[in-house]
């Protein structure tokens, strides 16, 4: 089963990059009910991922592994640097 849920969430992406909505929802549907068979497998109730969901959503936001603290989002950002180009052999610096 877990081959197949594997499987499953490599159609989804392989659409959604080639911009297939239609074949998103096909294969998303596919990915949840081969995720539920995993789950009932497993022993894990859909409730015990929901509240796993809420507890990072309490804990982290939204996004799992992003900060709340916007001064630490801040911290995460890369500091942008000048783009360099040589034009006929001087430095020209674009921003």
């Amino acid at each position: 089963m877990a081959k197949k849920l594997a499987e499953e969430a490599i159609e989804v992406a392989i659409d959604a990059v080639n911009a297939k909505p239609d074949a998103v929802i096909r294969e998303s549907a596919d990915l949840f009910y081969n995720l539920a068979v995993l789950w009932a497998g497993a022993g894990v109730r859909p409730e015990d991922v929901w509240q796993e969901m809420d507890r990072r959503e309490q804990m982290l936001g939204i996004a799992e592994k992003l900060p709340k603290s916007s001064d630490k989002i801040a911290a995460l950002r890369p500091v942008r640097r000048p783009i360099v180009a040589m034009d006929g052999g001087r430095r020209r610096e674009r921003r």
